[in-house]
């Protein structure tokens, strides 16, 4: 014998940019690129069991609802679409107890004092997460990914274990550098969302160029450490940060020295650095990480 067991549907990657016009002080307009993807659960089982549609929200309406939201609410932070979206969902679909809305922000600069004019600025993607459960209540989760950050200097490895497999030498001095993937928990959702944002991100900037490294676990602990004391709202941190190994080229057989000047850049494999970091009084967890 079989059962359903948990499930959820939606509609995946729904691209739409929307264009605030005049929204900039001297005029300009403003753009706001998204990547939304929704999902839903509830009393839907007779869909996966008989294939009964009745208590389905086809995935196509909740493409053209994100469409409609992007229009209504103009230049809003994605939060605020995410918690919109999300209330509506269950508000209006009786079957509909959880919706979950993913969201993925690019960046677009303005070129000089061009009013319509832009080109794209691809040094992170914002993301959001918003759960609203008609039991178990909303939560939200923001973050960033793909920050890639770099220190020269200031970082070292060494008095690790070693065996008979080892063969990385220890070192005083490296290059540390790292691609960013962090999600914070919001203990409510009263909250200024762009300043904690903003102050969460040069929180972790900050952090990273002011932290002499010993390791890069000790380093995404100090990030983690500083984004939480610094922002009251937030109550957790999750790091995902892969060492981006960078290593010195030998050029002796060219008769050169390299003084720390010249690496090699390495792509795979490499060291992934997980962790959490927690407020004292941080709340369950509940839903927020589903």
């Amino acid at each position: 014998m079989v059962q359903l067991g948990a499930n959820r549907y939606g509609k995946a990657e729904v691209r739409v940019v929307h264009v605030d016009r005049g929204a900039a002080v001297d005029g300009g307009d403003v753009i706001t690129d998204r990547n939304v993807s929704s999902s839903l659960s509830g009393d839907v089982a007779g869909c996966y069991l008989t294939g009964d549609n009745t208590n389905v929200l086809a995935t196509d309406t909740q493409k053209n609802t994100v469409y409609a939201f992007s229009k209504k609410l103009g230049h809003v932070e994605p939060e605020r679409l995410g918690l919109a979206l999300a209330e509506h969902f269950v508000a209006t679909q009786g079957p509909i107890t959880r919706a979950r809305v993913a969201i993925e922000q690019y960046g677009w600069t303005r070129i000089e004092a061009q009013p319509n004019s832009f080109h794209r600025s691809g040094d992170y993607v914002r993301t959001t997460t918003v759960i609203h459960d008609e039991t178990a209540g909303i939560s939200v989760v923001s973050g960033l990914r793909d920050l890639t950050v770099l220190n020269t200097t200031n970082s070292e490895f060494h008095g690790f274990p070693r065996d008979e497999y080892t063969t990385l030498a220890e070192t005083k001095d490296r290059m540390l550098a790292t691609s960013v993937e962090a999600s914070w928990r919001y203990r409510s959702v009263d909250v200024d969302w762009a300043d904690a944002f903003a102050e969460a991100k040069a929180a972790l900037l900050s952090t990273f160029a002011e932290t002499y490294s010993y390791s890069l676990q000790q380093t995404l602990y100090a990030i983690g450490t500083r984004i939480i004391e610094s922002i009251p709202d937030i109550c957790e941190v999750r790091l995902a940060m892969p060492n981006k190994h960078h290593f010195l080229v030998d050029l002796d057989p060219f008769g050169l020295t390299n003084d720390s000047e010249v690496y090699y850049a390495a792509d795979r494999p490499y060291g992934l650095i997980e962790g959490t970091v927690l407020a004292d009084d941080a709340g369950p967890e509940g839903l927020a990480w589903n």
